[in-house]
């Protein structure tokens, strides 16, 4: 287990009223609550930023093959996903 480093947060009265109440609300700690906030915004950040990342490098691949499919070849693949006729992702083309 790493050691827990100690930082502090500037929120303005109407957010920490409302940090209070849903402590209590909750029967947790306001420690606990500004935690849980804190992990779960930097997940979602994280995910997002490897989101973008990679819909970056997909463009940028497009742009050097010219290779991709099209929303219909897309789409019919996808009706057919998960069940007995599933095939394999079709080939992209230029």
């Amino acid at each position: 287990m790493s050691a827990a480093n100690v930082m502090s947060v500037k929120i303005d009265s109407a957010m920490a009223l409302r940090v209070e109440r849903l402590a209590k609300a909750q029967r947790r700690t306001k420690h606990w609550i500004m935690r849980e906030a804190i992990e779960q915004y930097v997940e979602r950040e994280e995910k997002r930023e490897v989101f973008r990342s990679d819909t970056l490098e997909a463009w940028e691949e497009y742009q050097t093959t010219g290779l991709h499919l099209n929303a219909d070849e897309l789409e019919a693949w996808l009706d057919v996903w998960g069940n007995e006729a599933e095939s394999p992702i079709p080939i992209c083309h230029s």
